[in-house]
């Protein structure tokens, strides 16, 4: 097997793996197993310091990203789409399934939103059902404050949804000092458990928006409104993935217990930037660095597939290269979760200076070295 330093899906802990691999119970009869996903819901409400209810969905993160713009549009809404990145930018395609009209608002990808211009342009533009923003967006590591962004759109009344599936625990993130009505978040990121669920916390507002729709949500599988409650009611509308549950339980609890978890990613995450500077190779990124991932240019003189391969078949460490607009111009280093440790991503810069070599591209300083010296 690789060591796993992609932007997700990331390591998972053995003791994750061992409760995914407890005996399955029928979870649509067992009331055990209602209390204990209502109390794992509220783990996770708890260490995203927030009153709101979570829900937890069987299936990859974008299907909460889905369900929140389900959830919320009826048809004719206009929607505004805060976007410096292809996950903000594809929330649009979601408006659209589900009737909306959206409005997108670009800043350059390679950068945070800048929330004074965010602030400048709401004020002559502000009639919108709702807003979604990227926390961090994964292809470039772009982190955005959503802590003051989604302020400033309640102000107008504008309802808040968030993606945090590649930011959530490693980056501070207090949702309801920070007035965010649903904030996705995916298990298989900073988490650090295998990929197949989805979660999502719901505000009363949100939940108030829901329920006085004048249209039914055009969902089944992505409609919020099924599962409010459902422990209460002890009824599941569709069969819960109990393993993935188990194991999304355990990995929790590891973050609960890890009172180190932000302080580190961001510690491991400067490191490695500073290192790749000090070697000579360029971040994509003007400002706006996320402490869960860093994507840097492919040098000259090489491509992102003969590094990437390099590293898998010669150190057997699997890195990520980008996709869309950002195809074959940007490696990344996933430093988040379970990957986010001293040891791996030593190893990481170790195995980089080596491919390098092996590849004739010439860094300024070691890799290696330039982040021990930089933690």
């Amino acid at each position: 097997m690789y060591r796993i330093m992609t932007p997700g899906p990331t390591q998972v802990r053995e003791n994750v793996r061992l409760a995914r691999s407890r005996e399955c119970t029928n979870p649509d009869l067992d009331k055990d197993f209602f209390l204990f996903y209502r109390d794992t819901c509220r783990l996770i409400s708890s260490l995203l310091d927030s009153q709101n209810e979570t829900l937890i969905l069987g299936g990859e993160g974008i299907l909460g990203l889905e369900a929140a713009c389900a959830s919320l549009t009826e048809p004719g809404d206009p929607v505004l789409v805060i976007a410096n990145g292809i996950f903000g930018e594809s929330f649009a395609d979601f408006v659209k399934i589900y009737g909306g009209k959206p409005e997108v608002y670009t800043a350059g990808d390679q950068e945070s939103i800048d929330v004074d211009e965010l602030a400048q342009y709401l004020q002559g533009h502000h009639d919108f059902t709702y807003a979604t923003v990227v926390h961090c967006d994964t292809p470039t590591g772009v982190k955005n404050a959503v802590e003051q962004i989604c302020p400033l759109l309640k102000s107008y009344g504008i309802l808040t949804v968030v993606d945090s599936v590649s930011a959530m625990f490693g980056e501070q993130l207090h949702v309801d000092a920070a007035q965010i009505d649903l904030v996705c978040g995916g298990s298989q990121k900073v988490v650090s458990a295998p990929p197949g669920l989805a979660f999502v916390t719901v505000s009363e507002d949100a939940k108030a928006a829901m329920r006085n729709r004048k249209t039914p949500i055009a969902s089944f599988y992505a409609n919020l409104m099924l599962l409010e409650g459902c422990c209460a009611k002890g009824w599941f509308p569709y069969t819960m993935p109990v393993s993935d549950i188990n194991g999304l339980r355990a990995a929790m609890e590891n973050i609960r217990d890890d009172a180190d978890i932000r302080a580190r990613h961001e510690r491991i995450a400067a490191a490695v930037r500073s290192a790749l500077c000090e070697a000579g190779l360029e971040l994509f990124l003007k400002n706006g660095y996320a402490s869960t991932v860093t994507a840097f240019c492919v040098p000259d003189g090489t491509t992102d597939r003969e590094i990437l391969d390099t590293m898998q078949t010669e150190h057997n460490i699997m890195l990520a290269d980008s996709f869309g607009k950002y195809a074959g111009q940007l490696i990344r280093i996933g430093h988040m979760g379970e990957n986010a440790t001293e040891e791996n991503v030593r190893e990481t810069m170790r195995a980089l200076d080596q491919t390098f070599e092996s590849l004739g591209v010439q860094t300024g300083a070691g890799l290696e070295q330039a982040f021990l010296d930089a933690l």
